[in-house]
């Protein structure tokens, strides 16, 4: 349209099916279009508050542009009216140059408000396309150095940038939707009245019931009701329509259009359970069995020489001396079984850490004077204390202790311990200036010790203990001296 020497045209970018594919058909279950429905419904909230309570304007802007257009050029024709009614003009004149200057002068005074009026109402048709969610429109004769042309500028960039973000955030929906929809995982979602508000493929297999059979009902009546109760990340027994066994359930909380909704989680882990415990159990007969031979193996032989000295008609005179000794042997090695089975046993039997306020500085303090034969050197931190089971981690730090004054004696070196806040992590390192390890390989495996007389259990029992705490324990030659380095981190 051509306006008093302005060009503007309304040009229309379509966004094609090409530049997002499967975008349209998850416009409307996207929180963006949530959030701009939203947006739309507050808007028109309070425009019709302010239409209530806005006092009633006498003149509207372009009625009061129009007069002061007349008022700016009211003085002249009425000093032409003066000269020409009171000249020397004949009637003829003074009529013709009376309706002439008049009408000039209203044409003026419209062709003003015109065009102040028409791009302004053309900006309001291109913000109101943009709430809308149109952001295809486009004015065409923007240009610098001119407040029209700015503005213009300003509201074409401000259509671009949105119609980018509606573009990103369908893009991110549709991604969103089909993930959801692709995954081997039941993704539930219920309301503070426990029901179903959303349900993924997944889940519908699961339960073997359509989304359109499944939402709105109520967790119990669906069978999960057990789910949303109790800790937010556990393993359950559970039989499902479509597929039992054990599940890791996993809750959390989430807001979609402003209401509040428990996010529910179910993957079947019976698959992954079963292979653990058969490598479990594997490692275990493979453990047992090579204790076991170690010991059989010798009472056996032993056992065999008692029965044919026994069996002899006449037994030589020594023979009570070989019985001794035998049976010595034989409660020995029975002996060393059942301390083999007990601490088989304390490795199941490690009970679950009782939370409780713990300082460090004096947890670690009580560790060194605990420690006599060598004197640990404490490289002091800052104050911390941390949520844990103190009688636990002083078991941890004990062992680590015990295993790095072992290794020092044998150098004649020292042993250092410190502690310090790593990000989100407390940090306690046990340095010693032994001889280091040959193998880190095997440090974790129960049983397998490298000191004689060692029980090959500490080290197990101590990463047993961090990984309770949810934390983690690590060993290592040290890189800047020779030794070995223990680490521990727990989270804060």
């Amino acid at each position: 349209m051509k306006l008093f020497g302005w060009q503007i045209t309304l040009s229309r970018t379509t966004l094609g099916d090409s530049d997002a594919p499967d975008v349209k058909e998850n416009f409307v279950n996207s929180e963006e279009q949530l959030q701009k429905l939203k947006a739309q419904a507050e808007l028109e909230r309070l425009r019709s508050r302010a239409s209530h309570k806005a006092p009633q304007q006498k003149f509207n802007h372009d009625t009061r542009i129009f007069f002061m257009a007349m008022a700016s050029g009211l003085p002249a024709v009425l000093m032409s009216m003066l000269f020409l009614w009171y000249g020397d003009f004949t009637s003829k004149v003074q009529w013709t140059l009376t309706v002439f200057i008049i009408c000039i002068w209203l044409g003026f005074g419209f062709a003003m408000r015109e065009r102040v009026v028409r791009p302004l109402q053309t900006i309001s048709n291109l913000l109101a396309a943009l709430r809308e969610g149109d952001f295809s429109i486009r004015a065409r004769g923007a240009k610098h150095d001119d407040p029209l042309g700015e503005v213009l500028m300003e509201v074409n960039s401000l259509s671009e940038v949105l119609r980018e973000q509606r573009l990103s955030a369908l893009e991110a929906s549709a991604l969103l939707s089909r993930v959801m929809s692709e995954i081997d995982v039941a993704v539930f979602a219920f309301d503070d009245n426990k029901n179903l508000r959303l349900v993924n493929r997944a889940a519908e297999r699961l339960l073997v019931q359509s989304a359109g059979q499944l939402l709105g009902h109520n967790a119990d009546e669906l069978g999960l009701g057990d789910c949303l109760e109790g800790e937010e990340m556990r393993t359950l027994q559970v039989d499902f329509p479509g597929g039992s066994g054990r599940w890791e359930v996993r809750r959390s909380s989430f807001r979609e259009g402003g209401l509040p909704l428990q996010l529910l989680v179910l993957s079947n882990v019976s698959r992954a359970l079963k292979e653990e415990e058969q490598l479990a159990w594997q490692r275990l007969v493979r453990v047992l069995s090579h204790e076991l031979n170690n010991s059989l193996a010798p009472i056996k032989s032993i056992a065999g020489s008692l029965e044919s000295i026994v069996a002899k008609e006449v037994q030589p005179e020594d023979w009570r001396d070989d019985m001794k000794r035998g049976l010595n042997v034989i409660s020995s090695r029975a002996a060393s079984l059942s301390r083999f089975m007990e601490s088989y046993a304390r490795l199941a039997r490690l009970p679950q850490p009782k939370f409780n306020i713990v300082n460090v500085n004096a947890l670690i303090k009580r560790v060194i004077e605990l420690e006599k034969r060598m004197q640990i050197q404490c490289v002091n931190g800052s104050e911390i204390s941390i949520r844990a089971d103190g009688d636990q981690l002083e078991q941890l730090l004990i062992n680590l202790a015990r295993n790095a004054v072992d290794a020092a004696m044998e150098t004649g070196g020292g042993v250092h311990m410190s502690w310090k806040k790593s990000g989100r992590f407390l940090e306690i390192t046990v340095a010693d200036d032994g001889p280091g390890i040959s193998s880190t390989s095997n440090l974790f495996v129960p049983f397998f010790t490298t000191k004689q007389g060692g029980s090959g259990i500490g080290l197990v029992l101590s990463r047993q203990i961090a990984e309770a705490h949810s934390g983690s324990l690590t060993l290592a030659n040290r890189q800047d001296a020779q030794g070995c380095e223990a680490r521990l981190r727990i989270p804060l």
